[in-house]
């Protein structure tokens, strides 16, 4: 019985601190979406904290292609509204809200196992005082 996940083809976080994320050999100081799905490589993301998000940002999320969306909300998990759930529920698409480290985690076993998985992991940059 093979007890190992066969290599993915799929980009993988490789890092994580509150000031970049590293996805292969890219490395971002701002929010990123990263697919499993192989059509799209890893991207900046224009949100930087969950106040940001707007219709055309869950839009972009909602039809991307995935059967499942992980929102890695920053430092802390803060749960997507129900009018957001909604719109994901409609469009047969998951939507897991969770810290951006475990975000970071959950993306990659899912990705390894060859799940459709998208993740739009928030890098939050501090307010200007």
């Amino acid at each position: 019985m093979k007890l190992q996940p066969d290599k993915s083809s799929a980009p993988l976080v490789r890092a994580y601190t509150q000031d970049w994320l590293q996805i292969d050999d890219l490395r971002f100081t701002q929010s990123v979406l990263v697919s499993s799905m192989g059509q799209q490589a890893p991207c900046a993301w224009a949100p930087c904290s969950m106040e940001d998000l707007r219709d055309e940002h869950l839009a972009e999320l909602s039809t991307c292609g995935a059967e499942l969306v992980i929102l890695g909300t920053g430092s802390r998990l803060r749960l997507a509204p129900p009018a957001w759930r909604v719109r994901f529920a409609q469009a047969r698409v998951g939507l897991e809200s969770m810290d951006t480290a475990a975000a970071c985690r959950t993306y990659n076993i899912l990705a390894s196992e060859g799940r459709q998985v998208l993740a739009a992991l928030l890098l939050e940059r501090p307010q200007a005082s």
